[in-house]
């Protein structure tokens, strides 16, 4: 490690671009992981808000939630202990000239997945809402009338729940007589059961389907239903394999920058191997310069990457996921010493008399 340092020192601007080009690969690591993690929470809290284990579905939806349809009368169907009718309309909230893309969700008024209101109460009559505090921070207010939608009637906001997301948009929670209003307007229906929902969820796993009439039920565990949401899976594997790609580059660019200089100290290894300085300490000199190219690199870009973290506008999906920077930071840490393994065979094919003589 010694002679790691002393030679850093001596090519201060060498090795202070190798360290640059670390930092860059790795702040981009780290912000991509920022948007990737806050892109995926903010698909998903609100159905990992709800606490449940299991989702049915109709049996031809594909497992996609908007293209379930169930009528109210088929949560007789699903024996488990607790359950509740869940329906969803993606709309818009005006309020103010201003519009808002929301998820409008229907329910129980009683139903287990309801979150505890922060400010204000639960909606108890028709025409009555509560809103994530996300959507509050819009300029709403417990009291006021808005519109969602196509919908001529004004909707007041009587709770505010905690912040939460579903497809990256706020949330809307509202009793089912009125989500069935904002959605199908005045479309006349023979009675409550042929109302329509789209999904129940059961907090037990494995819940009793009755499939003896009706339309045909089918079951998803809430990790399954989520990975089925519309661009979910698409979107995390795009973000995670330029994650990955990006550790690739990170180990092949620090190993040919070593394996340059290397090269460049040909003879100066052949005097040192004449000396009777061993391969090994010399390879594990180089091993100790890519060690620390990386960890510098990497602390460097780990503290701006928080620091833009703090600066980023709200409207950005990005979540600080610390445990996950920790794994990062290790691993590119260990591509860059795997980098600087490359450089190794080249110490060890260095002739002393042929090095001194070139």
């Amino acid at each position: 490690m010694f002679l790691a340092l002393k030679e850093m020192r001596y090519s201060k601007l060498r090795y202070s671009l190798i360290i640059g080009i670390m930092f860059l690969i790795a702040y981009v690591v780290f912000i991509l992981s920022g948007l990737a993690t806050g892109l995926n929470w903010e698909f998903k809290q609100v159905i990992v808000d709800w606490d449940a284990q299991t989702v049915v579905l109709s049996e031809d939806a594909n497992d996609m939630f908007a293209a379930s349809q169930l009528t109210r009368g088929d949560i007789e169907r699903v024996e488990a202990k607790n359950k509740a009718s869940i329906g969803l309309y993606s709309s818009v909230v005006i309020g103010d000239g201003e519009k808002i893309n929301t998820s409008i969700f229907g329910t129980e008024e009683d139903a287990f997945l309801l979150p505890k209101v922060i400010e204000g109460r639960s909606f108890t009559a028709e025409d009555e809402i509560i809103i994530s505090k996300n959507l509050a921070e819009e300029g709403f207010e417990v009291g006021d009338q808005i519109k969602i939608g196509r919908s001529e009637e004004k909707m007041t906001i009587v709770g505010i729940f905690p912040e939460t997301f579903y497809t990256v948009t706020p949330v809307v929670y509202t009793s089912l007589d009125t989500w069935t209003k904002l959605k199908y307007n005045t479309q006349p229906f023979a009675s409550d059961d042929e109302k329509p929902i789209n999904i129940v969820v059961a907090k037990e796993a494995n819940a009793t389907l009755d499939n003896t009439s009706g339309t045909e039920l089918s079951q998803l565990t809430t990790v399954d239903f989520i990975e089925n949401l519309p661009g979910f899976s698409a979107q995390n594997l795009t973000l995670n394999s330029m994650i990955y790609f990006l550790f690739v580059i990170a180990t092949a660019i620090v190993g040919i920058f070593m394996y340059v200089i290397t090269l460049q100290k040909t003879a100066i290894f052949g005097v040192m191997k004449a000396q009777g300085i061993r391969t090994s300490f010399i390879a594990k000199s180089i091993i100790g310069q890519s060690f620390i190219v990386g960890l510098i690199g990497v602390f460097l870009a780990f503290a701006a990457a928080y620091g833009t973290s703090l600066i980023l506008p709200s409207a950005m999906p990005f979540a600080f996921d610390l445990m996950q920077w920790f794994l990062y930071s290790g691993i590119l840490i260990v591509v860059a010493v795997l980098g600087g393994l490359f450089s190794i065979r080249t110490v060890t094919k260095v002739d002393p008399i042929s090095a001194i003589g070139g």
